[in-house]
């Protein structure tokens, strides 16, 4: 049976009144819990329309406000943080769970030590990999969580730490049901907590069919402002042409990720519009330091030179990119305008090889994304072009790639050897960046897919994230971002400009910075 007959069915099922939006998306879900994972694919099924947070970023904006939390504290020396939860906030109802209180105090105590606690009873569940909250490194950065009352709880930090803040209005910090996990428990079934999702959030998921649509309906118990529509409906499409043919045919009204080379056509129709902004991402190549040659410096500075990368940014990006020399783009606060990128020099390249023994070249796999992402609009034409590049110094190329949660898995266990990466921003902090990215901690347990841990780097970064006079954080990334150029854990390659292509008949649709898809206060006409 088609998409289309489906999605007819369900739609003349419902009231004849009622809204129903589809949005065509790039790929499956890992999951619905957003503590367990942390690609903008899961994200925007999960903690975007179903859970929320105690802080939250304004949609379409990097400033935060109140969400779970209606109003905070924070003590002088930058380490107790005591916030004051929002009254009456109802769990959803779903045909499996029927909350019988309201969101408090031990809900969010129990979302953190479950990531927190390694005898949580949770701790363990669904793999027990955190690995954003470990990469913001929070198990050393959180002394104790404490319950005040049911509307007070307090964090006590173990040392003072600028974004912190910023860091709960991410998606790993998504509050859980502490009534619903124990129920679970009960039921000797723990694993659903994390497969059939219950929070506070303005849409309840109804059903998931892994690689073809995900349904929601409208949270009639929101306590924020009642979403617009109805019904929400993810027609999961990872080829970006399908999903431009859906959107002229109608059949989705939002679409994800379009191919560059089709933004010229779109912005001609006049049933499309085609909104666009400058995102807070890049995409790069990590460098596994543990699998040699990878581990000498030279190897990867020969590979850096070696890669044309303007010609990526006019075939790949075709006007929706920019070279990139450093991990934060341009228009982030601490950039490093200073550093000089490496030339593409491939004749250089090649006697940096011969010079350290290496004149017959060596073979390496490159491991190329599945999906389209916002920060690399055509990973396998990418790698290609690296594939030919790499070639030239005498550098054989294999090209290898799986489906996108094997591939995520794969990665996180350090199998690769160079494998294509990227981030779009949850905060306007570079700390969200250098720290997520390229720390200690995300070494061992979180996004550092280079296994890069590198102290004089990691210096700069601590000191940075402890210190609250932003002139002084700025000095310590100028110089993190300095180290990190010199060493080249990563081949930086470019900084994108997301476009989203919207039917005119869909209100209030915001791009959002942080590279997420909201659809909580967007409206459709019929």
């Amino acid at each position: 049976m088609s998409f289309i007959f489906i999605s007819l069915i369900i739609i003349n099922s419902m009231n004849a009144e009622a809204k129903t939006l589809v949005y065509c998306s790039e790929g499956s879900p890992e999951g619905f819990n957003p503590q367990l994972f942390s690609s903008g694919t899961t994200y925007d099924a999960s903690s975007v329309p179903i859970y929320n947070r105690l802080v939250e970023f304004k949609t379409g904006t990097i400033k935060l406000e109140p969400g779970l939390a209606e109003r905070w504290d924070i003590s002088k020396d930058g380490k107790i943080y005591t916030f004051y939860l929002r009254k009456k906030v109802k769990w959803q109802t779903t045909k499996y769970f029927k909350p019988t209180r309201y969101f408090n105090a031990e809900d969010v105590i129990f979302s953190f030590e479950r990531q927190l606690d390694k005898n949580n009873k949770y701790h363990y569940i669904s793999g027990g990999n955190y690995e954003y909250f470990n990469s913001t490194d929070m198990p050393k950065l959180i002394n104790r969580i404490e319950k005040i009352n049911d509307l007070t709880v307090r964090f006590h930090l173990n040392h003072a730490e600028a974004p912190f803040l910023a860091d709960l209005g991410m998606d790993f910090a998504s509050i859980l049901s502490k009534e619903y996990a124990d129920n679970l428990l009960k039921l000797k079934v723990p694993e659903k907590l994390d497969l059939n999702p219950v929070g506070t959030g303005p849409f309840i998921l109804e059903e998931y069919q892994k690689d073809s649509r995900i349904l929601y309906k409208a949270n009639p118990n929101f306590w924020g402002k009642k979403p617009k529509i109805d019904h929400l409906v993810f027609s999961i499409t990872p080829d970006a042409s399908v999903r431009y043919a859906k959107l002229q045919k109608g059949e989705c009204q939002v679409m994800a990720y379009p191919n560059p080379a089709d933004i010229a056509a779109m912005k001609k129709n006049n049933k499309i519009n085609v909104l666009h902004e400058a995102s807070l991402s890049v995409g790069y190549i990590s460098f596994n330091i543990q699998k040699k040659p990878l581990d000498q410096v030279k190897v990867r500075q020969a590979l850096a030179m070696a890669v044309n990368k303007q010609a990526i940014i006019d075939a790949i990006y075709q006007g929706s990119g920019q070279i990139a020399k450093n991990l934060i783009p341009p228009t982030m606060w601490s950039y490093n305008d200073d550093v000089k990128d490496y030339e593409y020099n491939p004749i250089k390249a090649k006697k940096m090889l011969k010079d350290i023994g290496l004149a017959n070249g060596f073979s390496i796999d490159l491991w190329a994304i599945p999906v389209q992402r916002p920060y690399n609009p055509n990973a396998r034409r990418m790698a290609e072009m690296i594939q030919a590049d790499w070639g030239k110094i005498g550098v054989k190329t294999k090209i290898v790639t799986f489906e996108w949660g094997e591939f995520l898995k794969r990665a996180r266990d350090g199998e690769h050897q160079a494998i294509m990466a990227g981030w779009t921003g949850d905060s306007g902090d570079p700390d969200n960046f250098f720290n997520n990215l390229f720390s200690c901690s995300a070494a061992k347990d979180g996004s550092n897919y280079s296994r890069w841990c590198y102290q004089p780097f990691e210096k700069q970064i601590k000191l940075a994230s402890a210190e609250s006079d932003q002139n002084k954080r700025i000095k310590f990334y100028k110089q993190a971002q300095i180290i990190m150029h010199e060493q080249v854990p990563a081949l930086i390659i470019a900084h994108s400009t997301v476009y989203e292509p919207v039917s005119k008949k869909v209100l209030n649709y915001m791009v959002d910075p942080l590279g997420k898809h909201h659809f909580e206060d967007v409206d459709i006409q019929s």
